[in-house]
């Protein structure tokens, strides 16, 4: 096992991390209302066949394509972080620009949201231990389930309600601040991401030919589990797009919270969890344009119901 690679990260800096994470959830959370976790009861094929794929397949997937390759301890623990991190925000955006069923994606991604205070904490400390390459780093940097639990609901959980309630009580400032917000959020964070790069750009250069392939093919897994689910269950086209969109963009910003919280040496960790983040929306934007000039089929749901994209958050 390889030794820890050294990182040099201002703690100070994990407030603003914190702020962002947590920034970027109230956002996403404006316009969410409790009509989107109905929709899980009333349809639910399309959006637990997303969450069977996103918090069981996905981890698992992972642990077993680090344990096969015998891929190094700290970056196979990003990996494992970044599979047992829930639906990102901006999947809802590729599923739109895919032409895929919006109001699918926006329910998958409250309800994952939700569920990864407990399956987050949960999946990244089962998998790291059955992982035997992973399970003597996890001991020796000492993982704390109960404290990533707690983190994960303050800047999940807690921002996502306060986000519902203010979107309830405000819809006018909501509609004026939420484009604005997610922008603002999306850019300080790539710019933290830069930032995080550009003081570690030694160990970047150094390892960017073990990180780069590991992300693209780990992305590349997502997206297929996703799209292998919905096409396993004969969804229709737009629910399969939303399904694939919904696993394949993570919310690469918690985990990396949640790394700079707990492995602030893991430097490895570092650069598959914040290149995750980067190369997600490249994939995401990519394959949303592919679809997006590929007609939906006539008898799709989307076609006899124009409203059944819902809103785009």
């Amino acid at each position: 096992m390889s030794g820890a690679l050294p990182l040099e990260f201002d703690p100070a800096s994990l407030i603003l991390l914190n702020l962002i994470m947590a920034c970027m959830m109230f956002g996403v959370s404006l316009s969410l209302r409790l009509e989107d976790f109905k929709r899980i009861a009333l349809a639910p094929i399309a959006p637990l066949a997303g969450l069977v794929a996103q918090f069981l397949l996905l981890p698992l997937a992972t642990c077993l394509f680090t344990w096969a390759m015998r891929i190094d301890p700290e970056l196979a623990l990003g990996m494992i972080l970044v599979a047992a991190c829930p639906g990102g925000s901006f999947s809802n955006i590729m599923t739109w620009l895919a032409r895929g069923n919006v109001a699918v994606s926006v329910s998958m991604t409250a309800v994952s949201s939700l569920a990864a205070t407990v399956l987050t904490p949960l999946n990244f400390a089962l998998y790291g231990w059955l992982n035997p390459y992973t399970r003597s780093y996890l001991t020796e940097i000492t993982l704390e389930p109960g404290g990533i639990l707690l983190l994960v609901l303050l800047v999940l959980a807690l921002p996502l309600a306060l986000g519902m309630l203010t979107g309830r009580r405000f819809p006018a400032l909501v509609s004026r601040s939420e484009k604005p917000l997610r922008i603002v959020s999306l850019l300080v964070f790539l710019g933290f991401v830069a930032i995080a790069f550009s003081k570690n750009l030694d160990l970047f250069v150094e390892r960017f030919h073990s990180f780069f392939w590991l992300v693209v093919a780990h992305n590349l897994l997502a997206l297929a589990l996703g799209y292998a689910m919905g096409k396993l269950l004969k969804l229709p086209v737009s629910d399969r797009r939303a399904v694939t969109m919904e696993v394949g963009i993570q919310n690469s910003g918690l985990g990396l919270v949640i790394m700079f919280t707990f492995f602030p040496e893991a430097g490895g960790m570092m650069l598959i969890t914040a290149f995750w983040g980067v190369w997600h929306l490249v994939s995401g934007l990519t394959l949303s344009q592919i679809w997006a000039r590929l007609p939906l089929p006539s008898d799709d749901p989307i076609n006899s119901a124009p409203t059944a994209t819902g809103r785009l958050p």
